[in-house]
């Protein structure tokens, strides 16, 4: 058998690696103008949830992974032994999403559960690259006019979004993969600032 050669070609995925390593790191080295965002996004998620109050996070396809992936830190844990915190993922049910898009529409699937499952003081995090999501704007509507605190999480020039949240973190990007990582490292923020929180003020 002979042996696979060690040269890396230059061209196709290395240069998309290259390339993509390029932006991502661009884009970070400009994070610094969110912090104080983050910061002002956990503290409202931390009284909210020492309010014995919860949070609620909705977005479409790779946004939907973060808002499942980033409520499981919230009640497993992130990197601190406490209690379990209050935080719910729209987009697991689907059930729910399959009953309520053939019913109301797509446009409601987040709207109706914000309705049904949620209570005055409660945080909706709308999850969006675009800021534009029918259905995530849709139910940042109904969240504000239920008296419940909103979190948006968006790039580009933020969209619709920036008009419906109290604080709306908009990433300084155009392409949507970037947009994307940046999202899931300031969510990874908000568990670590959350957390701490917490602990020192239960």
């Amino acid at each position: 058998m002979s042996a696979l050669p060690l040269h890396l070609p230059t061209h196709g995925p290395v240069d998309a690696f290259a390339e993509g390593l390029r932006e991502h790191r661009a884009l970070f080295d400009r994070l610094d103008i969110l912090r104080a965002d983050i910061a002002r996004a956990a503290t409202l998620m931390a009284d909210t949830l020492r309010a014995s109050r919860k949070l609620m996070l909705m977005g479409n396809g790779g946004s939907a992974a973060d808002c499942q992936h980033l409520a499981a830190e919230f009640t497993g844990r992130f990197k601190l032994e406490r209690r379990p915190l209050a935080a719910l993922a729209l987009t697991t049910d689907t059930s729910a999403l399959t009953c309520i898009g053939n019913d109301y529409g797509f446009e409601q699937v987040f709207a109706r559960q914000v309705v049904g499952l949620g209570v005055p003081g409660d945080c909706v995090v709308g999850i969006s690259t675009s800021g534009h999501s029918p259905n995530v704007l849709r139910a940042l509507e109904q969240a504000k006019r239920l008296g419940m605190s909103t979190i948006g999480l968006s790039g580009r020039d933020g969209g619709a979004m920036r008009g419906l949240c109290d604080l709306c973190l908009v990433v300084p990007h155009t392409d949507t993969a970037r947009i994307q990582e940046a999202h899931i490292f300031i969510g990874h923020t908000w568990c670590a600032m959350v957390e701490q929180a917490l602990v020192e003020q239960p």
